[in-house]
């Protein structure tokens, strides 16, 4: 249980590089973006599935494929039509719903059981990302953006749905994620022809930023965020989550992009103390106790 979270919260690590990466892509639009390093991340998967050849021996449900392809591929569509449709503070602050979501919909799920401390852990880091995502400033929901709310607002349920819904096929093997990154390229490409002008990465710099999202935040941390779902603790995954806007600002700090201030450090205390108070059933528990908590939960999800 142990491992396998901290496998998915690798998943968090890499989405911190996001932005970063993002903004030395140049000014690729999005839907293009999205096509070039979902390609790169089923490369990612092709490579892994040279280790295991007989990995998708079996039968994949036909709801598989349809939570995967909806969860990747959609959010990433209602997000990007969020942001053309609502100012994108409001838009980010609303699609980031999704991991307070994964903890109350854990509730929801067999073999698991919600506790008072992940419930605050997850609003610590959600006051949290207030903090980060307005730079100390306020919100202005406005009626007129009310479609793009709306998107975002599908893209919070979106992503939590295929998360907690993973979990209910652990037998499904990680490497099936290399097809729903295909399915999420081809799809962006076409959403790419019908809505975007094209406007490919502009020297070597920009080509390598591109790389390195396809190849960690929008390829490995699929894989990773897969496992994490399905075999580790995922209400402590859901919490943790919200790790990843303050990562991420304070790599964007390190590489010179953002600045230090005290409203980071008040955010800082809120995220990390919510994914704290959210992991402490997971550190207190005894061994015993996790294994079989974990066995329960994957015969609950088998059935």
């Amino acid at each position: 249980m142990g491992r396998a979270t901290l496998i998915g919260f690798s998943a968090v690590a890499m989405w911190a590089l996001l932005a970063l990466l993002t903004d030395a892509s140049g000014k690729v639009p999005p839907f293009l973006l999205s096509a070039l390093t979902f390609s790169i991340g089923t490369g990612v998967g092709l490579v892994a599935r040279l280790f295991m050849p007989a990995a998708e021996s079996q039968k994949i449900p036909p709801q598989v494929w349809l939570i995967g392809i909806a969860g990747l591929f959609g959010y990433h569509f209602f997000y990007f039509t969020a942001l053309r449709n609502a100012p994108a503070v409001e838009a980010s602050l609303i699609a980031y719903l999704w991991p307070l979501l994964i903890v109350l919909g854990s509730a929801l799920m067999p073999g698991e059981k919600l506790a008072w401390n992940h419930v605050v852990g997850a609003l610590l880091g959600l006051a949290g990302t207030v903090l980060i995502v307005t730079k100390g400033g306020g919100l202005a929901f406005d009626a007129r953006y009310a479609f793009g709310y709306a998107m975002a607002a599908v893209c919070a349920l979106l992503w939590s749905s295929y998360s907690l819904l993973s979990r209910r096929f652990p037998s499904v093997p990680t490497s099936i994620v290399t097809w729903f990154c295909a399915a999420t390229a081809v799809l962006s490409l076409v959403c790419h022809l019908a809505l975007e002008q094209t406007v490919l990465p502009n020297g070597a710099g920009q080509w390598l930023a591109v790389l390195g999202l396809g190849l960690m935040p929008v390829g490995a941390a699929f894989y990773a965020w897969d496992i994490g779902v399905k075999r580790g603790n995922i209400q402590v995954l859901g919490a943790a989550s919200y790790l990843a806007p303050l990562l991420s600002t304070l790599v964007l700090i390190a590489a010179g992009v953002a600045e230090p201030s005290l409203r980071i450090l008040a955010a800082c205390v809120l995220i990390t103390g919510g994914a704290a108070l959210a992991a402490k059933s997971l550190f207190l528990r005894k061994p015993a106790q996790a294994e079989s908590q974990a066995k329960a939960s994957e015969s609950g999800a088998a059935a």
